[in-house]
């Protein structure tokens, strides 16, 4: 067969386990669960049936075909009959295999095990109901100590040589983990798969809160917050530097050319702030045209230093929508702390310093 038909059959395979219940409002994963485990346990049955039936035995092969045939007409009514009857039936249909071959083959060979599958089906498989998952595990725990209490010691009525009872041994674990892991995939994959994206949202949302919608740049909620977190976490001799800055003549841009023209030049000033400012330091749009600047562990004279090649980038820059091109200007009001102001009093010194260099004929920097 090829390897195209070869994935077709795998796809028409995959449809026909996935296909829905028709009774309404039902869980389709739910009943892809089963599907699988009934398919697994089928499987299962007919490999178990060749290392325990006893030279064949009648009554074992009539034993191992009754509950062949249980599990195959479970799987066909699984199409038919609502996902949580299917999985109470597939339930009982267990327990009684269970008990039926510990009775028959003896403690040794782990088919008791199964009960753990049937108990991480029905946690994944109901929503809420915590009452009825305590009261099933306490009831599946209870039947897996009678048993081992009637079992444990007991001889079987169909003897299994020590090489058939490792042998199921080695069936039996594997099919439990096989099941096991088919549940906790496919209940726990949409979770993992929610739970990112519930951590993506929130992160979106975050980043939403922080940032400014129009140029990008952190907002004035996330700068306090930042200038608080610098305040509070001071070890060194080392403060920082913080700079209000304001585009001189603003109002004038968007009186003339509008304030989409007025948006692109707030969007260029902080593209350039955003390229100028290394990831030590910290820029955020403090409200309409004005910008704060953050440097830690720069005092104020290295923090200039960075402003006036901030200011001659600036002024040289040429803002181009449709047809008109502008040039503008900052000026800049620097604040050093010195570990003495609080977070009100070097924000009005930055902004003191601001508005005399405006007094002072604007495009510069005042520390």
């Amino acid at each position: 067969m090829s390897k195209s038909g070869l994935g077709n059959a795998f796809k028409r395979i995959a449809d026909f386990i996935g296909k829905d219940v028709k009774a309404q409002n039902e869980s389709k994963k739910l009943i892809v669960v089963i599907r699988l485990i009934l398919i697994s346990v089928i499987i299962y049955f007919s490999i178990n049936g060749l290392f325990c039936i006893p030279k064949w035995n009648l009554i074992a092969i009539l034993f191992y075909g009754v509950f062949f045939a249980v599990f195959a007409g479970l799987f066909a009514i699984s199409y038919f009959c609502k996902s949580l009857v299917t999985l109470w039936m597939f339930n009982a249909g267990m327990i009684v295999w269970i008990c039926s071959i510990v009775h028959f083959y003896g403690w040794n060979i782990g088919v008791q095990h199964f009960i753990m599958v049937l108990l991480v089906l029905y946690f994944f498989s109901s929503y809420k109901q915590y009452a009825g998952k305590v009261l099933y595990a306490v009831f599946l725990c209870a039947l897996r100590i009678i048993l081992f209490y009637i079992y444990h010691y007991k001889e079987s009525l169909w003897p299994l040589s020590s090489v058939q009872e490792n042998a199921l041994q080695i069936i039996n674990t594997i099919t439990i983990f096989w099941c096991i892991s088919v549940i906790a995939f496919i209940f726990s994959n949409d979770s993992q798969e929610f739970e990112s994206k519930l951590v993506e949202y929130n992160s979106q949302l975050e980043k939403q809160a922080n940032t400014d919608a129009l140029t990008g740049l952190y907002n004035r909620r996330k700068a306090l917050e930042y200038v608080r977190h610098l305040m509070d976490n001071q070890t060194g001799y080392m403060g920082f530097s913080l700079c209000i800055c304001d585009i001189d003549f603003f109002k004038k841009v968007n009186d003339e050319y509008g304030h989409d023209f007025g948006d692109e030049v707030l969007k260029s000033i902080s593209r350039i702030l955003m390229e100028e400012m290394d990831e030590r330091n910290f820029v955020a749009r403090w409200g309409g045209e004005e910008f704060l600047l953050l440097f830690p562990e720069c005092n104020g004279d290295d923090a200039f230093i960075k402003l006036e090649d901030i200011r001659r980038r600036i002024k040289e820059m040429k803002i181009r929508k449709d047809d008109v091109e502008i040039g503008v200007t900052m000026t800049f009001g620097l604040a050093e702390y010195d570990f003495n102001n609080d977070l009100t009093a070097i924000l009005k010194e930055a902004d003191e310093k601001l508005y005399q260099g405006k007094e002072q004929g604007r495009d510069k920097i005042i520390f």
